[in-house]
């Protein structure tokens, strides 16, 4: 210590001290700066290959399971054997269900929340399809216990299952905002060193040109132009990612957020229309709820999420699926008032073929036009969400081992810089 004091009293002995803490404060930024981009890229990639796919792992439950009671209503209010297509796409709802919960369960870690949301969906599901089954076997038999069966299988879906699915996919959508984020945060600690830095090298020249009378020092300029280098270039790259990650967002998940839920609204929507007339007049409830979720797919206010979607939408293709979206959820709309008035004024047989028929007027006709958009605009979402953010990848290419390399440089630097310096007091 004494000796470090008395050194601090010579001009050599202050350069020393100068360039060991400026190799230190170069040291430290360079390994701050790259792991703070490497964690960076490390989130994007996980964005793209982990943590979108499990989202949408919890999207696809929520979505088939909701379609399959859609379905699984439809097929019964034809009546005796129902219709192969039909059964054909509430087995394969079944089947994506069970495969989404599957890949959703991997990814339950310690968030006790999420396992019981996995185990809710795990236990309840196989119920389900048995009051379904009971239910078919009854109605392929004209058993009348086969509406209250249908009705039990759907009470069991809306009240465990479905809440359970959608918050097992709030959890992960949550968790995918989180990393969004995290990736366009501003790296601070990264940003308070490189200023330190640079404020320390215009400090230790202007020492040097008093003491020298030498305007520049070859190797500080060096360093000074290799931490230049270093702050645009991961401020450009930072800025480009950012930007991508927002487009991300923006034109990506969030419009797929907002379209899963108009299209879990849509067939929740589509299976109280038709639980309304397999119940026969016993079924206020459901026409009750059918007008509490049109309005989410017609309204005029700001609770309309396919207006919602189209806003959030960059245009194009995606723009064209949702306004044809809007105009199908009001053909829909359309078709369900008619099927009420038919239903209401007696002729039941005519408003089932107006539900479930294939008349270009039909409720089921313009419900599957509806629902063609709602996944065409999804995969559109999706497609966005891997294109942006993939492209935020590509904006870090090179930069982490770009920043070690300039650090050395600097480092090099202001090794030569000083020495040389040293020299002359020799």
């Amino acid at each position: 210590m004494t000796r470090v004091a008395r050194s601090t009293t010579t001009t050599p002995g202050r350069l020393t001290i100068m360039a060991v803490a400026l190799l230190v404060v170069t040291a430290v930024t360079g390994i701050v700066a790259a792991l703070t981009l490497q964690a960076k890229q490390d989130t994007l990639d996980d964005l793209v290959e982990h943590r979108e796919p499990l989202a949408a792992a919890a999207q696809q439950i929520f979505r088939s399971l909701s379609d399959a009671d859609a379905t699984a209503a439809s097929a019964f209010l034809s009546g005796g054997v129902e219709p192969q297509a039909l059964r054909d796409r509430y087995e394969l709802d079944l089947a994506q269900a069970g495969a989404a919960l599957g890949k959703a369960s991997s990814d339950v870690g310690g968030d006790s929340l999420a396992g019981d949301q996995v185990a809710i969906l795990s236990q309840q599901l196989p119920v389900y399809s048995g009051l379904v089954e009971t239910a078919r076997a009854n109605n392929r038999q004209g058993f009348p216990a086969g509406a209250a069966y249908l009705r039990e299988a759907s009470t069991l879906m809306r009240a465990k299952l479905l809440p359970a699915a959608e918050k097992l996919y709030e959890i992960d959508y949550d968790r995918l905002q989180a990393e969004q984020e995290d990736a366009r945060s501003i790296p601070w600690a990264a940003i308070v060193l490189f200023v330190v830095l640079a404020a320390a090298l215009v400090l230790t020249q202007r020492y040097l040109t008093r003491k020298t009378n030498r305007l520049l020092n070859i190797g500080l300029v060096t360093a000074s132009a290799a931490l230049v280098v270093a702050l645009v270039w991961s401020s450009a790259a930072l800025l480009v990612m950012s930007a991508h990650v927002g487009d991300a967002e923006r034109n990506g998940s969030q419009q797929v957020d907002v379209l899963v839920r108009a299209r879990i609204n849509a067939l929740k929507a589509r299976a109280d229309e038709t639980l309304t007339l397999v119940a026969r007049g016993d079924g206020p409830g459901y026409e009750q709820e059918w007008k509490q979720l049109s309005t989410t797919l017609v309204g005029d206010g700001p609770d309309n999420l396919l207006r919602q979607a189209k806003a959030l939408a960059a245009g194009g293709a995606t723009a064209d699926q949702l306004q044809q979206a809007v105009d199908n959820a009001a053909a829909w709309v359309a078709a369900h008032r008619k099927i009420r008035e038919l239903d209401d004024g007696g002729q039941y047989e005519d408003a089932v073929k107006a539900a479930i028929g294939d008349a270009p007027d039909s409720a089921a006709t313009a419900f599957a036009k509806l629902d063609q958009n709602m996944i065409a605009a999804l995969n559109a979402g999706r497609t966005e969400f891997f294109t942006q953010t993939s492209g935020a990848g590509k904006a870090l290419t090179g930069l982490v081992p770009g920043v070690a390399v300039l650090a050395l440089i600097a480092a090099a630097g202001i090794t030569l810089g000083i020495r040389e310096r040293l020299r002359e007091y020799r």
